[in-house]
């Protein structure tokens, strides 16, 4: 196999089923039927595995990561499933911080095409199967599964997890889970399984409500991560963080619950070596120091609150680059923009990449000082052109935003 085909084959995956189309809605199938179909086509790879399911609409991804550095840290072999990636599609799939090799992926597009006509799998379900087969092959001793979108219906859904957590729950993809936080709730608390823990990371009451209800419902233990108080670090250095180890760590006791051995300083090297051992970025990374420069991945309100608000505990004159998608309410970012910053706005280069001068509107409303760019490159050359070294950048706004930004500078 060469590079072309591989990329080929790429290619062709996401023509024939696309990860999402303009709406955001082609890629998600709710229901378990196809899953399950799909599955059992590949001999149910998901059963032969021991799982760790990990849902939410913020820190999901880091807190997968989390876990898996501290169970490679105790020795295990660690599967690690996460979407979307940023460069490579496979960093969707890893083993012990690698990406699953390509060969593997090139090959397993080629079954698709024998694939019987009453499953027609959505880009995400193939991907999911896809995985389930390859922490199989690799006979991991666990694999961790960030839920895709919502819980009840995704179709990570069909595993049978040691233990689950949803990291916390706010307003995002309204358009497929629901209008409020109680709607989007009930949908993160249909990964909950009968007799299996389940960890809340939320402090809203509402959404621990509804999650502790659920878990009555399946005599599945309820442990709330929000009480529990630890000093432990890491080196992914969001402020945001501290709740996501907050999860990590409560995951973790139910784990050795179950006679995993996982000990103080598994935990402790885990969390500060994230990095090293997943190769987890996008997460408040700092990319340079001359000039500061740090991406994060944050797309939604909450998430953007938060990286935000750092933003402004930084002593800088700021420049910061933003790119949206199209199904992003563009309004309830313009009022938390960072303080002490001239903007760059750039469209992804995806194809549900919003360009900026569609909400140009805004801009003017906002009063802010901002230059509009095709390409989140063009904006990053721009920014590092008018950037001193007593300044920084920041660029943000969507996974692909950062993604873009990476696969053009970050070097391996």
């Amino acid at each position: 196999m060469t590079n072309e085909q591989y990329q080929e084959a790429i290619d062709w995956l996401f023509v024939q089923m696309p990860n999402y189309q303009i709406d955001g809605q082609k890629a998600y199938k709710p229901g378990l039927d196809n899953i399950t179909k799909l599955c059992a086509y590949f001999g149910n790879p998901q059963e032969k595995i021991k799982c760790i399911h990990i849902g939410g609409t913020n820190g999901k991804g880091s807190s997968s990561n989390m876990l898996a550095s501290v169970l490679q840290e105790a020795g295990y072999k660690v599967g690690l499933y996460n979407s979307p990636h940023l460069i490579d599609f496979t960093e969707r799939i890893k083993v012990n911080g690698k990406n699953c090799h390509k060969e593997f992926v090139f090959d397993f597009i080629q079954k698709l095409k024998n694939i019987p006509e009453d499953i027609r799998p959505s880009f995400f379900e193939f991907t999911t199967i896809m995985a389930f087969e390859y922490f199989y092959q690799q006979q991991v001793d666990y694999a961790i599964i960030e839920v895709g979108l919502g819980g009840r219906l995704d179709s990570t859904n069909i595993i049978k997890p040691l233990v689950s957590a949803i990291t916390n729950v706010q307003l995002d993809h309204q358009n497929i889970l629901g209008d409020t936080i109680e709607e989007i709730a009930a949908e993160k608390a249909g990964i909950i399984k009968k007799n299996t823990p389940i960890i809340s990371g939320d402090e809203n009451e509402a959404v621990k409500t509804i999650i502790r209800e659920k878990a009555m419902k399946e005599s599945a233990p309820f442990i709330d991560a929000t009480l529990l108080a630890t000093n432990l670090s890491s080196d992914l250095k969001g402020n945001y963080q501290q709740k996501n180890i907050r999860v990590v760590l409560a995951i973790v006791e139910e784990l050795k619950k179950q006679h995993i051995s996982i000990t103080n300083k598994d935990l402790e090297n885990g969390l500060l070596n994230v990095h090293k051992n997943t190769g987890f970025i996008g997460r408040w990374f700092e990319f340079s120091q001359n000039p500061l420069t740090i991406c994060d991945t944050a797309h939604n309100q909450a998430g953007l609150e938060h990286v935000f608000s750092q933003l402004n505990s930084i002593d800088r004159h700021k420049h910061v680059i933003l790119g949206f998608v199209n199904d992003k309410k563009i309004d309830e970012v313009m009022n938390l923009l960072p303080e002490n910053s001239e903007f760059y706005f750039a469209k992804p280069s995806i194809n549900r990449g919003r360009h900026p001068e569609d909400y140009e509107n805004l801009l003017q409303e906002a009063k802010i000082f901002y230059k509009i760019f095709n390409s989140v490159q063009e904006a990053y050359l721009s920014a590092k052109e008018r950037c001193t070294n007593e300044e920084m950048i920041f660029i943000g706004g969507s996974n692909f935003v950062v993604g873009d930004f990476l696969e053009k500078n970050l070097e391996y």
